[in-house]
């Protein structure tokens, strides 16, 4: 029983002597500014206007490259910042700025397409960005004509059977 009020004893005094720092003492005025700042702009977002959202290349023979530049506009009241930008096939390679887009300045997003496929394509570029909706979605399309000796086989495919 002695002991255990001993063990009590000295884990009381540890506890109560180990927390005399003050937790106010370490916090910066710098951080405190900055905290404020970012919490009195947390309801402002950047708005990724383009001017077109989709872009058909037309016809284009296969393995012809093609690109275009989608112009946008940031409408937004905070700076916009685009994080990536992929496309759903490793045949469409968009190209993003890499700073910061001020409120109401332009910029530009170039896709390049190698013309792959037969017949109608279509492709989808996902721009990842500060924006509320956080991705954006541009598409272009293309209807590709084969190359010569490509013709597609449409003759269905008979199996032998046996018996």
């Amino acid at each position: 029983m002695k002991k255990t009020i001993l063990i009590v004893a000295v884990m009381s005094a540890f506890t109560f002597t180990s927390c005399k720092e003050n937790a106010a003492d370490k916090v910066s005025e710098e951080k405190v500014v900055n905290a404020e700042t970012r919490d009195a702009n947390a309801g402002t977002f950047p708005v990724m206007a383009f001017n077109e959202a989709e872009f058909d290349f037309g016809t284009i023979d296969q393995g012809t490259n093609v690109e275009h530049v989608f112009k946008f506009t940031n409408n937004g009241d905070a700076p916009l910042v685009i994080v990536d930008a992929k496309s759903s096939c490793g045949c469409t390679v968009p190209t993003f700025p890499k700073e910061a887009i001020a409120p109401g300045a332009e910029g530009e997003l170039l896709v390049k397409f190698n013309g792959s496929g037969k017949n109608q394509v279509s492709k989808t570029v996902t721009i990842t960005a500060n924006t509320q909706a956080g991705k954006e979605t541009l598409k272009i399309k293309a209807f590709v004509t084969p190359k010569e000796g490509g013709a597609v086989n449409t003759a269905p495919k008979v199996i032998p059977t046996t018996k």
